[in-house]
């Protein structure tokens, strides 16, 4: 979890310090969003080579090859002279989410007893909204007293101290055979994986092509300053923290019913902010409407493909990663050229209407799936 959340932080982190950046290298903010770009196309294709690759390697010992990997490119970041080697960074970022993702949560049934197995993957999957709770609010709050680069330098430590606490703790894990690319190509066959991956695609890319600008909707729409920006960002994290606990008690249950009440969550919260989103109140309901829904979306996305491949291998994580990972490189490159060629504004409305095709898609499927 901690591994994870070091990740999803330093994957995210740019859209709280989207700004300053932008103004340091003097880029528009659609440009600057190529840093969101970037490590998820990469991440998109290492996920199924690495865990193909490295499918005889002891999981333990590429966990930690991930985690100094991920040091490595923050602190590259930190002292970067040149947006070009923000961007060579970002690549390596993209690596360690293709290869860390793929085998992190699968690695909860063998570090506890069978009957755990799910509360200790939805323990793994908190990571993600805690790096919504404390990483992105907490980085853009330090950028705003010591700078963005003092961001980059804090995380660099997290990683390392991640590393430290992983060569500590973790137990051998021999790879068991890991997961070829013939395995992951013939799960696309199934109908219930084509339907996990395109509901996967249409609620990811209507959250990232919005909430990757939100910074520079809450600047030139809410007239907040970079302090007020990570008050709403850390209140957004909460609820998306509380997303994600709601979910884990009920995906068991009813996986498609939550999964689509976190697509209306989000296409609520980005349809309404256009109306409400002048006002800080407004905008703060709304922002934690918006993260109350995605908090819930990636352990809904993982349990779908998961069972929709039978369980088997490592199929499941590496199909998820490296489809929400594609999905965020789009839509940060989508939302990047809406933002420059229209507003911010029109970006939340393309956004939330993807969200309610979304919903309505896996409302369909639940109906079919029945029949």
């Amino acid at each position: 979890m901690a591994g994870i959340f070091a990740i999803v932080t330093s994957e995210i982190l740019p859209i709280g310090l989207l700004l300053p950046i932008a103004a340091e290298f003097r880029l528009t903010a659609g440009v600057s969003g190529v840093m969101m770009t970037v490590p998820g196309l990469v991440a998109a294709v290492t996920a199924p080579l690495a865990t193909a690759f490295t499918r005889s390697t002891d999981r333990r010992t590429m966990s930690l090859v991930w985690m100094g990997l991920l040091a490595a490119s923050n602190l590259i970041c930190a002292l970067a002279t040149d947006f070009w080697m923000i961007l060579g960074a970002r690549i390596l970022v993209g690596i360690v989410i293709g290869g860390f993702w793929s085998i992190g949560p699968g690695l909860a049934g063998r570090l506890v007893q069978r009957s755990r197995v799910g509360r200790a993957t939805s323990t793994i999957f908190l990571a993600v909204p805690l790096g919504s709770v404390l990483g992105v609010p907490l980085g853009t709050f330090i950028a705003d007293v010591a700078g963005w680069r003092a961001a980059f330098v804090g995380l660099t430590v997290v990683s390392l101290a991640v590393l430290v606490a992983l060569a500590c703790t973790l137990p051998s894990l021999p790879a068991g055979g890991g997961t070829r690319l013939s395995a992951i190509a013939g799960s696309l066959r199934l109908r219930g994986i084509r339907t996990g991956l395109l509901v996967t695609f249409l609620v990811v890319m209507a959250h990232f092509a919005t909430y990757t600008y939100v910074s520079a909707f809450l600047e030139g729409v809410t007239a907040l300053d970079l302090g007020a920006i990570s008050a709403v960002l850390l209140a957004y994290g909460v609820a998306g923290l509380a997303g994600n606990l709601l979910a884990g008690a009920t995906i068991e249950r009813h996986l498609r019913a939550t999964f689509a009440v976190a697509a209306a969550s989000i296409a609520s919260g980005t349809l309404l902010l256009p109306v409400f989103g002048a006002h800080p109140a407004g905008a703060l309901i709304l922002l934690m409407l918006w993260g109350f829904g995605y908090g819930a979306v990636p352990v809904c996305s993982q349990t779908w493909l998961a069972r929709a491949s039978g369980g088997t291998g490592e199929v499941g994580s590496v199909l998820f990663t490296s489809s929400f990972q594609a999905t965020i490189s789009v839509g940060a490159l989508v939302g990047g050229a809406v933002l420059d060629g229209a507003s911010t504004v029109a970006l939340m409305l393309i956004g939330g209407t993807v969200a309610v095709v979304a919903a309505t898609l896996i409302v369909l499927s639940r109906t079919g799936a029945r029949r």
